[in-house]
Formats: C-alpha cells, structure tokens, sequence
C-alpha cells in the first residue's frame, strides 16, 4: 500500500505548506474544494528545507510545483485549482464576477495586508504606531461588515473564491486580540468569520503536519 502511495503521488503536483500562513490557508481551501489532490510539504519557516528553496523562486508559501510549472503566489493556486475543478462555483458568484472579486481581494492582499503586518508585528516596523495600523485596517473590516449585513457572503448568498481568499487574513487579523476584535460591532463580520472557523471545510484544511523531509512517505492532500 504505502509503494502504492508512493508510485502516485509521483505523479502529483507538490504543494509546498505551512499550516498557519493564511497564504498557504487559502490555497489548501481551494484545493479541497476543487476535489484536485496534491502532494503536501509541510515547511519550517525557520528551517526551510532545501528542495523547497530550490523550487520556489520567492522563498515563501505557499509553491505548487506541476510538472515543470511552479505557481508561487497564493492566489494563483487558487485560480489554478479552481480552473482545474470549481464543484461549488466558486468563480461565478450569485452578485458580481470574477474581476470584482479580484479587485476586493486585492484590496486585502494590498493595503489591509499591510496594516495588518504593522498591527500584528509592530516590533518589526519601529516608525508605525500600532493603534493607527489597527484603525487603517478596521476601515477594510468595517467595509466587508456592511457588504456581509446585506448577503450572508461577500458576493450573495453563497460562498465565493473572495471568501476564502480574505477569511484567513481576517482570522489572523481577529487572532492579534481577539477581545478587542470582538469588542467591535461589526456584527455581520464576527458571524461570517465564526461560521469559516466551525466549518468542516477549515477544520479539514487544519490538521497538524509533520515537518516534510527528502524521503518521507508522500502526504497526499486532501
């Protein structure tokens, strides 16, 4: 059984992980949900391995190597598996398209993205002020809850890639303090987010992986 394994997931495309990086959270999303299967590395940042550096040309994750192609940037992967496969329509939302999600999505992966790295690791940015960063990042937050007050998500009344694509970044977000987050009122976006976080579908993105070295027994993901 375990050759059997071995020989297929040869064949596999490699998905190059780290189980907390909400990159890499949103990639293995849309891979689940695309029914693709991959073979999963699961990285240590700290000791990143080196089939791993040579594969990827940005030295982050998520990588997904197929064949010769390597995709380096998260939401690539997730186009690449949703094209691939999209069961649950995830690209052609009930409200809107493909191009107004990727505009709402750029807006989290730009500047929310920002204020979220100088909210969360302020030690490393000395020139911000944390309370302004959290606020420029609230303004994003604020803007998804009034959208969410009139769907049940982003983009009507089922869920879409610009769900899963900005969830985890607001889940990282909420996680920095979490008493204040949910101090806030945005109501609508505290029940979208619980909803994601007691999901089956994040649940099965989220198991404990042992680090990935040459040699071991293939993961097959999911």
């Amino acid at each position: 059984m375990g050759h059997s394994t071995r020989m297929n997931a040869t064949l596999m495309p490699i998905l190059y992980s780290f189980r907390r990086c909400p990159y890499a959270i949103r990639a293995r999303l849309s891979i689940a949900a695309s029914g693709e299967q991959v073979e999963l590395r699961e990285i240590v940042l700290r000791d990143k391995a080196p089939e791993f550096l040579e594969t990827s040309p940005s030295a982050t994750v998520p990588c997904l190597k197929t064949g010769e192609t390597v995709i380096d940037e998260s939401l690539d992967i997730m186009l690449w598996a949703l094209d691939r496969s999209d069961p649950e329509n995830w690209l052609k939302p009930e409200k809107g398209d493909l191009d107004a999600m990727l505009e709402l999505i750029g807006v989290c992966d730009g500047p929310f993205k920002s204020h979220l790295d100088r909210y969360k690791y302020d030690t490393r940015y000395p020139d911000t002020d944390r309370e302004t960063e959290q606020a420029g990042a609230a303004e994003f937050l604020w803007h998804l809850d009034s959208r969410l007050a009139a769907t049940p998500w982003l983009f009507g009344g089922k869920a879409s890639l610009a769900d899963f694509a900005i969830l985890p970044f607001v889940r990282q977000f909420a996680n920095s303090d979490r008493s204040w987050f949910d101090s806030q009122e945005w109501t609508s976006l505290k029940a979208w987010l619980e909803a994601f976080e007691m999901s089956p579908r994040f649940q099965s993105v989220m198991p404990k992986w042992n680090r990935w070295q040459a040699g071991d027994t293939p993961v097959v993901f999911p």
